[in-house]
């Protein structure tokens, strides 16, 4: 079996993606007498919250997906981030590539609340790969990539806010069900109100929001 290696050398936000979007860039290694005629992967980013440590604040905002501090010992585990393919082109010896990662900015996103969560610093990534290599140096052989080739990534949490800053400029992004969106779009145009932010200020002034919980209560109980 081809000894493949996988290493990732930097990560970058795509300016010109349609939306969020990370770009890893991978070199793959493969001993040179084995020529690699195509690699078809499949890769698994997790966060490694337990590889870093963590300010008071960002402790705070990290107690919904972990609790309190003192039981980080046993609830600090990996985070889903993304699953991906990618197609690597033919090669001998060691080649490089972009890892495309589209992201989100949903907050209901676990590993989204752990990126907002932070200050600064790293965020440590292991990333996992398997699928399958196609190589032979007189023809093709079809062997599998297991899932013990793997690599970290420690990405730097000012990558993702300025991704988050391309599409999302000053803003944040919540997702709510459809009946309380249809009770906000009634009580926007119910008092004439220019936009969404103007219509949650309404609601944050003057009390209003109590308007809403008995949809949202009902909903919750069915």
């Amino acid at each position: 079996m081809t000894e493949l290696a996988f290493s990732c050398t930097g990560v970058r936000a795509d300016p010109y993606a349609a939306g969020p979007t990370l770009v890893f860039r991978l070199r793959i290694t493969a001993p040179p007498q084995e020529p690699v005629h195509a690699l078809a992967l499949r890769c698994q980013i997790r966060i490694e919250p337990a590889r870093r440590s963590y300010e008071d604040r960002e402790a705070a905002g990290l107690a919904d997906l972990f609790g309190e501090r003192s039981r980080w010992g046993t609830t600090l585990q990996p985070v889903q981030f993304a699953q991906v393919p990618l197609m690597v082109p033919g090669f001998t010896g060691e080649t490089e590539a972009d890892l495309v990662v589209p992201c989100t900015y949903d907050m209901d996103i676990a590993a989204t609340r752990y990126f907002e969560a932070l200050s600064g610093g790293e965020v440590p990534l292991l990333m996992l790969f398997s699928g399958t290599a196609f190589t032979g140096p007189g023809g093709f052989r079809v062997q599998p990539v297991p899932w013990d080739r793997e690599a970290t990534c420690r990405m730097p949490v000012a990558v993702w806010r300025e991704m988050i800053e391309q599409h999302f400029p000053g803003c944040g992004w919540i997702r709510l069900p459809r009946d309380t969106m249809d009770a906000l779009l009634a009580y926007r145009s119910r008092h004439a109100l220019p936009s969404w932010e103007a219509t949650l200020r309404a609601l944050l002034e003057d009390g209003a929001a109590t308007a809403l919980l008995p949809r949202v209560t009902e909903r919750t109980a069915t």
